[in-house]
């Protein structure tokens, strides 16, 4: 029970990657903030803070669901303000919520750029600004951000410029930020997965239903962000980490079990030549 009295809020928790992150960081006692927009039943896609909230509860973690809008800056720092005030810490910061168009820049609207960069980067941002003075009085705390290595393989940025410059301006805060906070041993590390994973997001946004079979479970990008946020400062501090490379370090060898179907190649994930 590694996380046992330390609290962990992450954003897009309600279903997906951030949901195997919180029901993986109950499994060793936390208390988990579930931060999402998804309070209710959406008719495609499962999901929603209360249902992860029972989860992790039946799982031995303390659960507080907040419906959080993480464009919205108030609501970021009030919902920041009841975890502190609810468990008594905030040690652990994920950035996992996102917004996804594989478009370039004339197919993508106004709108659809401003939510991305808004749900993306900014978001790393703000939910960084208001929960720094928390984290510095943690013994052990992280921010761990879902972005990936950068890249500048002008492939990467000739069909959708506008997510790929959303998803590096998270990484870039990050490696900014892990040098802003060295002085206070505070870790922040990107991490990003070797293969695409079964989401929503490669579901609806990226593929289709058959592509979940040559995707991984988010399973293997839970269980390598537990080894980071348990990890001491010392360990991982401003890299950009693959859920595979970090899984090996510890030891792992085997990862045909992640795989939602053994049988079926898997995909690389984007930003990764």
């Amino acid at each position: 029970m590694k996380m046992t009295n330390k609290t962990i809020f992450i954003t897009g928790a309600s279903r997906g990657i951030g949901r195997a992150i919180a029901l993986a960081a109950a499994k060793e006692g936390a208390n988990v903030v579930i931060a999402s927009k998804s309070a209710e039943e959406h008719p495609k896609l499962q999901g929603t803070i209360f249902s992860v909230a029972e989860e992790v509860s039946a799982l031995g973690g303390s659960a507080l669901p907040i419906q959080l809008d993480v464009r919205k800056e108030i609501q970021v720092k009030m919902a920041l303000e009841q975890a502190h005030l609810e468990f008594g810490s905030i040690d652990v910061l994920v950035n996992n919520a996102g917004a996804i168009s594989l478009t370039n820049v004339e197919q993508t609207s106004p709108k659809r750029y401003d939510l991305m960069q808004s749900v993306n980067h900014r978001a790393v941002y703000t939910l960084s600004h208001y929960a720094i003075p928390y984290l510095k009085q943690s013994p052990n705390a992280h921010i761990l951000s879902l972005c990936p290595p950068l890249n500048l393989n002008p492939k990467w940025l000739k069909d959708y410029a506008p997510y790929t410059l959303s998803k590096y301006g998270m990484t870039l805060l990050t490696l900014g930020l892990a040098e802003e906070l060295r002085p206070y041993s505070i870790a922040v590390n990107a991490l990003w997965p070797k293969t695409m994973i079964a989401t929503a997001a490669i579901e609806f946004a990226v593929g289709n239903q058959n592509m979940l079979n040559n995707c991984r479970k988010p399973d293997i990008m839970a269980d390598a962000a537990m080894s980071m946020v348990n990890s001491q400062y010392e360990r991982f501090n401003g890299q950009t980490l693959l859920d595979e490379d970090v899984l090996k370090l510890d030891g792992v060898e085997d990862f045909s079990h992640y795989a939602v179907n053994p049988s079926e190649p898997l995909y690389p994930d984007l930003f990764l030549d």
